[in-house]
């Protein structure tokens, strides 16, 4: 839980320093953000989210927890593939396509992301 926790506020907090923006909708970053742990997937966030819950559901042993995870990693998997990244597209262009080829959505490619993007 702690880890999901973490991963979460470091996305906030370069979603407030590099991209000059928030987590929130009503004040999304102004500028592409690929630094820290958006170096190695494209949605660290969700993926914190998805580890606090996993964390919760180990923790109370609670395999409706684990299946709650599981649909929320479909519904994030969904709204990401079908709204958010076209979204992206439209507002970054060309650099928000170079992004999308060197840095995979969910699963990091540790050593060629990060060879990438430094």
């Amino acid at each position: 839980m702690l880890l999901g926790a973490a991963i979460y506020f470091r996305c906030a907090w370069d979603f407030a320093f590099a991209g000059k923006g928030t987590p929130a909708p009503i004040d999304p970053p102004k500028e592409l953000v690929v630094r820290g742990l958006y170096r190695y997937v494209r949605n660290p966030m969700y993926v914190g989210i998805l580890t606090l819950l996993a964390g919760e559901a180990w923790f109370f042993a609670s395999r409706q927890l684990f299946i709650y995870a599981g649909v929320i990693f479909l519904l994030f998997n969904l709204f990401v593939r079908f709204y958010e990244e076209s979204a992206l597209q439209q507002k970054f262009g060309e650099s928000y396509r170079r992004y999308c080829e060197a840095v995979p959505r969910w699963m990091p490619r540790w050593t060629k992301a990060a060879a990438l993007l430094t």
